[in-house]
């Protein structure tokens, strides 16, 4: 067991918090105990915890209800639901709720030490596919920027002096263009560089979570609310707060932030005291806000309110001078991982360029992610990539020798290219936006 795991025992019984301390205890792993709610969350405030197992009863409190706080306290907590009365019913409510483990009265030292190997084992593969997808994100920044497309050069010019303002941007652009990547850089182009950037994952944002999500909310404001907590505006407080996928907003989500955007004061939930605000605000979204205002989907006020400065990020068919080096740095990139030295054929690189890429930079990095770990030989060829050759790209034509899928593929990745949103495109082809996402997933296309 790693020794630098901790783990906390939230039991009204000393008994058991006793027997689970000297399970524990035996692989080196810290352990605090506690018996009530008001000592675990005291607990959680002071100090980090890898696992966290929890009594479904408290003596008159409830362990479900905590739950949900732990949980929001330290995202990434493995919990471990234990009780006397273990059923069905109570087992998936707790897992439902978040739990990630259930164990029923009485158990074994094994199955005590098994769960936290478990959370332990799978909290480490996250970190290390987290750490991967941190490094890939510092490595497609620098290859993203590093552009020989003279429009994109001169796109990142009018994005560097928007960085330089303190004012409202709004990213528009398709699903995989970099709009994350974009927000970042600007913020790294401004005077709040040093300062906090937080993300804020508007389609997350359920009317009854906005503003306990965004402002905070004070101790009782709801039930659950057992402390005081800041939210997502007070985090940023000096620095950038990026609202992501913003057109998912629901319509009370659009009616309170348009409350905060028009003077940038706010209040906790269960709170009157007014407070102030002082973030530069960033938002980015893959639809077309003009269409959902003529829809009444999306508040006119609000998209006046978001569109200052507003960029538009141009697919990656538009910057077709850089699709063959983002690809090639891709590959140096998962090569490394896979300890493998692999290159592109000639063949490879002009499917790369002739391909319409309607999943951007996203659709690319997995292409080549795919080939480097599937890919037979050293040298990758456009099948390896789930691209047509040039010469079947060319020769597709109603009434040749092709099975449906093929023609339905194809046909997929030009409309979704050409439309201006995924909205737009399924209108054009007759189906549903859920239909068009599980279909271009199944071709490979996402």
């Amino acid at each position: 067991m790693d020794t630098a795991c901790s783990a906390l025992i939230v039991d009204d019984d000393p008994g058991v918090r006793q027997s689970v301390r000297l399970c524990l205890e035996v692989d080196k792993v810290r352990v605090l105990g506690v018996g009530t709610a008001a000592g675990a969350l005291e607990a959680l405030e002071r100090g980090r915890f890898d696992v966290v197992f929890l009594d479904l009863w408290l003596k008159e409190e409830s362990g479900l209800a905590l739950l949900p706080e732990i949980i929001r306290r330290q995202p990434g907590i493995g919990v471990i639901v234990i009780t006397a009365f273990a059923t069905f019913e109570t087992a998936v409510e707790a897992m439902k709720l978040g739990a990630v483990d259930y164990l029923p009265k009485p158990f074994t030292p094994e199955q005590v030490r098994s769960a936290v190997h478990r959370i332990v084992s799978a909290s480490a593969l996250k970190r290390q596919i987290s750490e991967l997808e941190d490094r890939l994100d510092e490595t497609e920044a620098e290859s993203f920027f590093d552009t020989q497309s003279s429009s994109f050069q001169a796109f990142l010019q009018k994005a560097a002096l928007a960085g330089d303002s303190d004012s409202v941007v709004l990213l528009r652009g398709e699903s995989g263009t970099g709009k994350t990547v974009l927000a970042r850089w600007m913020r790294k182009h401004s005077k709040r560089a040093d300062l906090p950037f937080v993300t804020v994952h508007c389609p997350m944002l359920a009317n009854e979570l906005m503003s306990s999500t965004l402002f905070g909310h004070k101790k009782g404001a709801f039930t659950g609310a057992v402390a005081d907590t800041v939210g997502k505006v007070e985090e940023a407080q000096g620095g950038t707060l990026f609202l992501d996928e913003v057109g998912d907003l629901s319509g009370d989500a659009q009616a309170r932030l348009l409350r905060f955007l028009n003077d940038r004061t706010y209040e906790r939930l269960g709170e009157a005291r007014e407070r102030k605000a002082d973030v530069r605000i960033m938002a980015a979204t893959n639809r077309s806000l003009e269409e959902e205002v003529r829809a009444g989907k999306f508040r006119e006020d609000l998209f006046f309110r978001l569109n200052v400065i507003n960029l538009t990020l141009p697919p990656l068919r538009e910057r077709k001078e850089d699709i063959v080096p983002l690809a090639q740095h891709y590959l140096r990139f998962f090569e490394r991982r896979q300890g493998k030295r692999l290159s592109f054929s000639a063949p490879a690189e002009q499917a790369l360029r002739a391909y319409a890429w309607p999943g951007n930079l996203r659709e690319l990095r997995n292409a080549v992610e795919r080939a480097v770990i599937l890919g037979p030989a050293r040298v990758l060829e456009a099948l390896d990539l789930g691209l047509p050759t040039d010469a079947s790209h060319q020769a597709m034509t109603l009434g040749d020798k092709l099975a449906l899928e093929e023609i339905e593929r194809e046909h997929i990745a030009r409309v979704v290219a050409r439309a201006p949103s995924f909205e737009a495109a399924a209108r054009t082809l007759g189906i549903d936006v859920t239909t068009l996402q599980r279909k271009r997933k199944r071709y490979g296309l996402a």
